[in-house]
């Protein structure tokens, strides 16, 4: 899979995963997400808070959307867009309502969250919508 740039995302650099077009870039290693638009701009970029299971590198779409709910530490989220799953744990962008990040995980606790802040969230909302592919790199 390929590595992410540091910093800025490098023009360029998004040619190297498979197919074109509009994106979600998150990086790993990075903690961070990138907006890419259809002729491969990056239009945003920012870091996010991880939750304890990550998804494996590879492409996948928001599959499904929900406006708000509770979050598994008990803090309301908004713009939920989930993406992926893996050893039964969903995955998911969010951010609190509140906007704050997420608190230290219990000890042994699985989560698939992946929190931002909330101007970052209300971003990700509006440009992912369902089906919108997501491009996860080491």
């Amino acid at each position: 899979p390929a590595a992410a740039p540091p910093g800025p995302l490098r023009r360029g650099w998004c040619g190297v995963w498979p197919g074109t077009g509009r994106r979600i870039v998150y990086a790993l290693a990075q903690k961070r997400v990138w907006l890419v638009d259809a002729s491969d701009k990056p239009t945003r970029t920012f870091t996010v808070w991880p939750g304890t299971v990550s998804p494996d590198p590879d492409s996948y779409a928001i599959s499904q959307r929900v406006p708000a709910t509770t979050g598994s530490d008990g803090v309301q989220i908004e713009h939920i867009m989930y993406f992926a799953g893996k050893s039964g744990v969903f995955i998911a962008f969010s951010n609190a309502v509140d906007g704050s990040s997420p608190p230290p995980p219990a000890s042994g606790a699985k989560t698939g969250g992946i929190r931002m802040g909330k101007d970052d969230g209300d971003a990700l909302w509006t440009f992912g919508a369902k089906g919108t592919r997501v491009v996860v790199v080491e």
